[in-house]
């Protein structure tokens, strides 16, 4: 596999530096930049975009001064689709997290996070699944403002679909579960995200959690 280019966002030098070293220890993950907020954030990607150069994922700290983690989240996600993100958080911000993933988020991680649950995170999201903290889920599906449609508005394939997605298979892996191509695997997810009135396969997952038809990711 190539290796995954990483940016960090984080206005605290040290969890940058912290970040960075523990990078540099793998194979697969490199640091190709980094800000200290979310406007410089910003800047940064625009000149990189300009240059052919974005990174794969943009590892972001929620709470930051100028422009806050999730607003340069929604920005990353509305001008560089293809660029997966990664919340930074604390155990107590379910609600910021929760905005973060309607943002665009492709997961997050606690501030105090264990080294190799970065790494799982970062991996995770250029795969295109999402990484959801066991722990966080739970605080977060309590905040989570459930939809006025139920599972019942799904059919038994898209209930099937619903609950790989839960368990952050990309589409890729919903296919190969299933023997159907990677399109009908995409257009299953697509439907049940309708269905359920959701904006992101992460909501899906905690909606999944909170509805009971899975038990976590």
């Amino acid at each position: 596999m190539s290796t995954i280019r990483v940016f960090l966002v984080d206005d605290h030098a040290v969890v940058r530096r912290g970040m960075r070293a523990f990078f540099e220890m793998l194979d697969d993950i490199e640091v190709v930049g980094e800000a200290g907020d979310g406007q410089a954030a910003l800047d940064e990607l625009a000149a990189r975009a300009t240059a052919g150069d974005l990174p794969d994922v943009v590892l972001m700290d929620l709470l930051m001064p100028r422009l806050d983690g999730i607003g340069a989240t929604k920005a990353i996600k509305q001008l560089y689709p293809q660029v997966e993100v990664v919340a930074l958080t604390s155990f107590s911000e379910a609600e910021r997290v929760h905005v973060a993933l309607e943002a665009g988020a492709a997961g997050y991680l606690l501030k105090d996070a264990e080294a190799d649950q970065v790494g799982a995170a970062v991996r995770a999201a250029m795969r295109g699944q999402v990484h959801l903290d066991p722990a966080v889920a739970r605080t977060l599906t309590r905040s989570l403002v459930a939809p006025q449609r139920t599972a019942t508005a799904l059919t038994p394939r898209e209930r099937e679909i619903l609950v790989l997605v839960a368990h952050g298979k990309s589409n890729r892996d919903i296919a190969d579960a299933l023997v159907i191509s990677e399109r009908t695997a995409r257009t299953h997810v697509s439907n049940v995200l309708n269905k359920l009135g959701l904006a992101s396969r992460t909501q899906a997952a905690l909606w999944a959690v909170r509805e009971g038809l899975v038990t976590g990711p």
